[in-house]
């Protein structure tokens, strides 16, 4: 037996899902497997075994004991739709919105996604590196330990290949990793109104560039009313399978318009937002791998429908939950509060919200295979909770319950101060 670096003990109850190679769907979601007076063994980065009990046996003059005072241990958990390097915000917006000024309105009085494009364009590298960084680390604070990032706020080739490159250094400069996914086809911009087809060229070219450079391991492309149409959609992601990436889709957030079953016919990792989901999307979902990844915040803030989620979970379809972070729709870094909204607007239960949140997230940025999950050969993405079980931190909404955290095994949040390097 290999003895830890480092054992986690007196874990008053440790919750996680289990290490399933398929998403959870269905009734299988509300499967989790609780332990009191428990321990996690780790070496390195790596879980090398955890159970009930002090690990005493994975014990050496070596390793670091880690006091869990009795309290709640869960997986990190993973945010699998953000837009976290951005510049700027946008509550000028707000009383718009208060006064039912929708969306596409916003839009189209340059607001909306375009005004965030505009200030991300006119940012410097270390102005972004600065604003996302501040956001990471209130994300790692509130417990998330993995997000999938996306570009999408420059869409000219310049500022989207920035956007990436500021994601990337990020990744190497703090604990929180960052999935990058390319969203060059997120709105089109007003220079292009009349010119739909050139723009599509340029976001396939920059693509290119994007591929060269390894920038994104996905590209993403908004399928809705305002954005992109169903063929221009199936032309980006089309164009993008050709090159290799992995595949999601912005679908059925106003309405359907059918990129909910392109995504799933291409093999897309996920499809995202789905407010208005219809049947032929819910079937689609259902037959496939591809995760439902719903955005309750999203659906908060906008004061708008909330994805159908029970009647997916009844339809067998494997669900996620993410935060979509960013500056117009959900502007809050803390997913718990995503989580919170779940519990109480969407009727989800404490277990299908945790895996939704971990393992699922995990299968949605293709990482099922080593986070989401406290299992042997797992990362050490580990939460320690100032709570004594899960409900209680869905039930009591709005704070931040994380006390500690571990990425990839080594302390990075103590008592809720992020530790620097």
């Amino acid at each position: 037996m290999k003895h830890a670096d480092l054992i986690i003990r007196n874990i008053g109850k440790l919750v996680t899902p289990r290490p399933y190679a398929e998403p959870l769907r269905g009734k299988a979601m509300d499967d989790i497997i609780e332990l009191e007076d428990a321990f996690v063994a780790i070496k390195d980065d790596t879980i090398i075994g955890f159970g009930k009990g002090d690990g005493a046996a994975y014990h050496s003059n070596h390793t670091t004991i880690h006091d869990a005072l009795g309290l709640l241990v869960t997986p990190g958990l993973i945010d699998s739709h953000t837009h976290v390097v951005h510049y700027g915000s946008r509550e000028y917006e707000f009383e718009k919105k208060m006064r039912g000024v929708d969306y596409l309105q916003i839009l189209k009085e340059g607001g909306g996604i375009l005004s965030s494009v505009k200030m991300t364009q006119d940012a410097s590298e270390k102005q972004l590196f600065k604003q996302s960084k501040k956001s990471l680390d209130i994300m790692l604070r509130h417990g998330t330990t993995t997000v999938e990032g996306k570009s999408g706020y420059g869409l000219f080739e310049d500022t989207e290949l920035k956007q990436l490159r500021v994601q990337k250094k990020l990744n190497d400069h703090h604990p929180v990793d960052i999935v990058p996914t390319f969203l060059g086809a997120h709105a089109l911009p007003k220079s292009h109104e009349h010119k739909r087809e050139a723009f599509l060229h340029q976001v396939v070219e920059t693509m290119d560039k994007v591929k060269r450079q390894d920038l994104a391991e996905f590209v993403d492309v908004f399928c809705e009313k305002g954005a992109f149409t169903l063929e221009e959609s199936t032309y980006i992601l089309q164009e993008a399978k050709k090159r290799g990436f992995k595949l999601k889709i912005h679908a059925d957030e106003i309405e359907a318009l059918g990129g909910v079953e392109m995504a799933v016919s291409l093999g897309a990792k996920s499809a995202d937002h789905l407010m208005v989901v219809n049947d032929m999307g819910i079937k689609a979902l259902a037959s496939s791998n591809t995760i439902a990844n719903v955005l309750p915040s999203t659906s908060f803030n906008l004061q708008s429908a909330y994805a159908p989620v029970r009647k997916m979970l009844d339809h067998n379809v494997a669900l996620a939950l993410s935060s979509d972070y960013n500056p117009g729709s959900s502007p809050s870094e803390n997913f718990l509060f995503t989580l919170n909204i779940a519990a109480i607007h969407m009727k989800l239960s404490p277990n299908e919200i945790l895996n939704a949140a971990t393992i699922n997230a995990a299968h949605s940025i293709d990482r099922a295979h080593e986070i989401g999950v406290i299992a042997e050969g797992y990362k050490a993405d580990i939460n320690i909770y100032d709570a004594k079980n899960w409900p209680f931190v869905l039930y009591h909404f709005a704070i931040n319950h994380v006390k500690d955290v571990f990425k990839h095994g080594k302390l990075v949040v103590k008592d809720q101060i992020l530790i620097q390097e």
